[in-house]
């Protein structure tokens, strides 16, 4: 059976993307390629013409991921949000709950950590590109140079979002956001 221009591509970028929201959700460890696979509406057997291995996919859902969350702060500068409004939107109550389709760093950065070199490599290429962008919303300071409060503040902003996701109270976990808010703005200001 023959399939039009671009099925393969387009097969295996819906694996993709079933993958990262899966990962994101259900954490690397714990989602299963027949789930992922079915979901995406494929067979087990469809996986391997597209990726060697679980763990080519997960470097892959996170590479995605990374793109998407640079080309959203991209865009945010294009609409001329400032650094304020760009951790309101990192840290809010539709990120908290929305783990899918959120920072593949709150989300995955243990089980990363725990990956071959290419895919700690892929991630650490992919963080560098978002702290670049994100550096380039902060206003010059003599104390620190902007890289480096970048990665201070979305160091910051990840681990507060994680935080706020372990709690159990709603309330909570909108404090500790507010609380990390204020933080990374202080941050951004030295």
């Amino acid at each position: 059976m023959r399939f039009e221009k671009g099925h393969k591509e387009n097969t295996r970028r819906r694996i993709i993307d079933v993958a990262s929201k899966r990962f994101r959700r259900e954490g690397a460890a714990a989602s299963g390629l027949a789930g992922i696979m079915s979901e995406a509406g494929l067979t087990n057997g469809a996986f391997y013409p597209h990726f060697e291995s679980k763990e080519t996919l997960l470097r892959e859902a996170v590479v995605s991921a990374l793109s998407d969350q640079l080309a959203n702060l991209e865009e945010s500068r294009t609409a001329n949000f400032g650094i304020e409004d760009v951790i309101r939107d990192y840290l809010n109550v539709r990120h908290l709950q929305g783990t899918e389709n959120g920072c593949p760093s709150a989300a995955l950065l243990p089980e990363i950590g725990r990956q071959p070199d290419s895919t700690r490599k892929a991630y650490e290429d992919g963080l560098a590109r978002y702290i670049e962008t994100l550096a380039s919303y902060l206003p010059a300071s003599a104390s620190s140079s902007s890289d480096e409060r970048a990665m201070a503040i979305f160091s910051l902003m990840v681990g507060t979002l994680q935080i706020a996701r372990a709690v159990s109270v709603p309330s909570k976990a909108t404090g500790i956001l507010e609380g990390g808010v204020q933080a990374a703005l202080t941050l951004a200001k030295a």
